[in-house]
């Protein structure tokens, strides 16, 4: 929390002025729903002395929910069944134009930082304006990218259902008010996607009558795990949802039932998650041994039900979807208007969900942690005292070969072919364990020293032969004294990579992990990227992350804002955030996000959840 709350000091020394490009910018960089301008009011937003008509308009949410009636069940009912796309088109999509969207806005306002400012304008062009007769604002044009429903249909957003245009409610809220609802009308509109996406995967796999012939009921029980019981609970949340939307056309709120949902009933993600590494082992052998499987499973995945969507795209939709459901009640948060109750829930929403996919990740680390600790364990010859290996505490960071210089740094070793020779290093998060590779595919082990003891040191550059060397020295090592090697990498990004897992609290390029800069790099994934190292972070389209480092072979080292998780990554599949205003925004955005719990919020947490259960 104190790098956020250091994050947040930075960010407002950043002056914002009220421009609708920056407003427009304020949404991109928050990951706001593609294409989910207002009508008229969104662009310009008009006041009592601008528009008499809107002087005795409701201000308030409460005065225009007293003015509007509920929609009838039946149109909602209708808007679900329409939804054409599954979920994974819906996400794809989405992400895809809110990455779009952030490019425009990027390119936009810095074509008018290199540009004349818009508000210097000659007098000659001002009176020209005042001539000019008022014309109403443009609706924005609806974006091409279809959303929810199919190309047919006649609205993808909150504000194109035929009952909120007819209702005159656009006139009323004000657009801050109009944003957050479209962006809790694509929470649910993104939950009936996905759980018409689950019904597909049982219905059209999991239900198949020639694979229940085929599967023995274990491998069906490890393919499919605890499905059904997951898409029970995206079922009843759904109606949930809907029950709430027909109350009132204009939407009150959803994170209250979001946070009973995933504090009561969201345990079923994590048991379905904690199987995927069973689950992917299982499915991977079933393409390899049974023929009949693989014949039947891609016979099955060319139906035009599946869109061209292989049966493993269905198998991964919960921890999509648990994933992806806080990013949404973030995109919320960042909406409400601070200290209000709608803050509360949504914050309380967010602190659950946030248990909810830590508690997934856990258990998808438990399984693999304990096979790789027993196959390194079985490895390894001590030399030296022996170190129990296998711990339930413990996990590894990064292994892999480096060269240790073998002697004094002096013309004569640097003239000698052996100057280097190799050794292998495994760091665990809390011991590192050097070794030298022997035949057998086995690890003698020659030193050890706790993490917290290590420290590390570039060198600079000193010519070829001494390129991407840096010195670790072990303060306390396997004989209870200090030891040092001066180790080379095969490249600079290499070398950073270790240094950095090595000791993570050394100062980076562009910030340290005590403190932040005024303005940190920023860049946002453009290509999906799978780690695939330890040390290396899994990126997500549209992620936002900070620079915290990088190098000149194309590896930058990064904090992802949305959860903070921290690790290297290549710079190809990233894009540069170049507007500070937007940078500063989404830090300001985090901050909100993440701050802590004040004692009045915590003492509400129990009364807003009793009024929810008291409503429904």
């Amino acid at each position: 929390m104190e790098l956020l709350a250091a994050a947040f000091s930075a960010a407002c020394a950043v002056d914002h002025d009220s421009s609708t490009s920056e407003s427009d910018a304020r949404d991109s960089a928050a990951g706001h729903l593609p294409g989910s301008e207002s009508s008229s009011t969104l662009g310009n937003e008009a006041t009592p002395e601008e528009c008499p008509a809107l002087a005795d308009s409701p201000t308030t949410l409460t005065e225009a929910l007293q003015m509007i009636h509920p929609i009838p069940a039946d149109s909602w009912r209708n808007l679900i069944e329409q939804i054409g796309l599954l979920y994974q088109e819906y996400r794809d999509k989405s992400t895809l134009q809110e990455i779009e969207t952030r490019r425009q806005q990027d390119a936009e306002i810095q074509g008018n930082v290199d540009g004349s400012p818009a508000s210097e304008e000659t007098p000659e062009e001002d009176e020209e304006e005042e001539e000019e007769p008022a014309s109403p604002p443009e609706r924005k044009a609806v974006p091409q990218i279809c959303l929810l429903s199919n190309p047919h249909s006649r609205f993808n957003l909150w504000q194109d259902l035929p009952e909120i245009r007819s209702s005159g409610v656009l006139d009323l809220l004000q657009p801050e008010e109009i944003r957050l609802q479209e962006a809790m009308f694509e929470l649910v509109t993104s939950e009936a996607s996905y759980y018409k996406s689950l019904n597909l995967l049982v219905s059209h796999f999991m239900e198949n009558e020639r694979l229940k012939k085929i599967l023995h009921p274990s491998e069906a029980h490890i393919l499919f795990s605890n499905v059904l019981d997951v898409m029970a609970v995206s079922e009843r949340f759904l109606l949930e949802l809907e029950r709430r939307m027909e109350e009132n056309i204009v939407i009150s709120d959803v994170c209250d039932i979001v946070y009973l949902y995933a504090a009561d009933h969201f345990s079923v993600y994590i048991t379905y998650v904690s199987n995927q590494t069973y689950q992917e082992r299982t499915y991977k052998q079933l393409l390899q041994e049974k023929a009949a499987f693989r014949e039947l499973i891609a016979q099955l995945e060319l139906d035009p039900k599946c869109r061209g969507l292989p049966l493993s795209s269905f198998l991964i939709l919960p921890f999509q979807r648990i994933t992806r459901l806080k990013l949404l009640v973030q995109n919320i948060l960042k909406r409400v208007e601070e200290r209000s109750e709608r803050e509360g829930t949504a914050l309380d929403a967010h602190k659950e969900l946030e248990l909810v996919v830590k508690a997934c990740n856990e258990g998808v680390r438990k399984m693999s942690r304990t096979e790789q600790m027993i196959s390194i364990q079985k490895k390894m010859e001590f030399k030296i005292k022996s170190v129990p290996i296998i711990s339930h505490s413990r996990w590894l960071l990064k292994q892999g070969e480096l060269q240790q210089m073998s002697g004094p740094k002096t013309s004569r070793t640097l003239r000698t072919k052996k100057l280097f020779r190799e050794i292998y290093l495994f760091l665990f998060n809390d011991l590192l364990v050097i070794c030298r590779q022997i035949p057998g595919d086995k690890y003698q082990v020659f030193d050890s020293a706790p993490r917290g003891l290590l420290r590390v040191e570039e060198l600079e550059d000193q010519g070829q032969t001494l390129a991407n060397v840096f010195i670790l020295r072990l303060l306390e090592n396997a004989d209870d004294r200090e030891a040092t090697y001066m180790l080379k990498a095969s490249a600079q990004s290499e070398m950073k990579r270790w240094m950095t897992s090595l000791a993570p609290n050394r100062r980076t390029k562009f910030v340290s992990f005590t403190s932040r800069l005024l303005d940190c790099p920023q860049v946002q994934c453009v290509h999906p990227y799978v780690a695939q190292q330890p040390d290396e972070l899994t990126l997500e389209l549209a992620d936002i992350l900070n620079i915290l480092d990088k190098t000149e072979d194309g590896w930058i080292f990064g904090e992802r804002l949305h959860d903070q998780e921290r690790g290297w990554f290549p710079s190809n599949t990233t894009e540069e955030i170049l507007n500070p205003k937007i940078r500063s925004q989404n830090l300001k955005e985090c901050f909100r996000v993440h701050k802590m719990d004040d004692p009045q919020r915590s003492q509400n947490k129990d009364r807003r959840k009793l009024g929810s259960r008291t409503r429904q």
